[in-house]
């Protein structure tokens, strides 16, 4: 579905990425793990085409490097950023509302109905604006405006970033759900969430690709994790 090859990201003289090879396929759902400023967001940003970029990225076997953004969503390539990126003037129906003018005629995908059976806190939140909403909770919207655009792929940064527990784990729940119908490519520094949700894990560090392991296996490599991503064990949050 997704091959990424020699891909090379630079801002000035900073080498975020330095010539990777990705592959994500139909129905696989993939972490990209590693310490802050190893290079994660500057790849997902560089495949939905937000930054430039060298190498090849290829979607269902079509060549997106001279792809708009825009495009690429058209493709159901679907990036949600990290942060969440909400309106704030708009309510959370309004919200998933916006999403759904990204499916471009495609069919599948998910309903506004699935969206709130995924997560039910946002029944009674459908009316409320952006911007009253706690962090959970546009996460959640964040991540409903994605479903809503019928992604064949979706692309997610740090999805329980700044998130309590107990809500990280409402939308790792989420997650696994959606990712039985859509392939997935996430940026997580929590491992034990990556690993609950996802087949395989790619480490990035210094912009590198240094490991590359199906997450069943991380726990037996635990020394070797923790000394990329600097922390003691896999069931640890970074």
């Amino acid at each position: 579905m997704l091959t990424v090859d020699e891909l090379d990201v630079r801002y000035g003289t900073t080498h975020a990425v330095r010539g990777i090879a990705l592959e994500v396929t139909a129905g696989e759902a993939v972490a990209l793990l590693g310490p802050n400023g190893a290079g994660k967001t500057s790849t997902l940003r560089a495949i939905s085409r937000l930054v430039p970029s060298s190498g090849s990225v290829r979607f269902d076997g079509a060549d997106l490097s001279r792809a708009a953004p825009e495009e690429v969503a058209r493709r159901g390539l679907i990036h949600i950023p990290e942060g969440r990126h909400v309106f704030p003037d708009l309510s959370v129906h309004e919200n998933l509302r916006i999403g759904a003018t990204a499916r471009r005629g495609r069919g599948g995908g998910f309903s506004f109905d699935d969206v709130y059976d995924l997560f039910p806190a946002l029944v009674a939140l459908r009316g409320r604006l952006g911007y009253a909403l706690s962090g959970g909770e546009q996460q959640m919207v964040a991540i409903g405006r994605a479903l809503v655009a019928a992604p064949r792929l979706l692309l997610i940064d740090e999805p329980s970033l700044g998130l309590a527990p107990i809500v990280a784990d409402a939308v790792a729940a989420a997650l696994l759900e959606v990712r039985s119908r859509t392939a997935l490519l996430i940026i997580e520094q929590n491992v034990h969430l990556a690993v609950r949700i996802c087949d395989r894990a790619a480490v990035l560090t210094g912009g590198r690709i240094v490991l590359e392991a199906a997450t069943a296996d991380l726990h037996r490599r635990d020394d070797l994790l923790a000394t990329y991503l600097g922390q003691s064990k896999t069931g640890t949050g970074a």
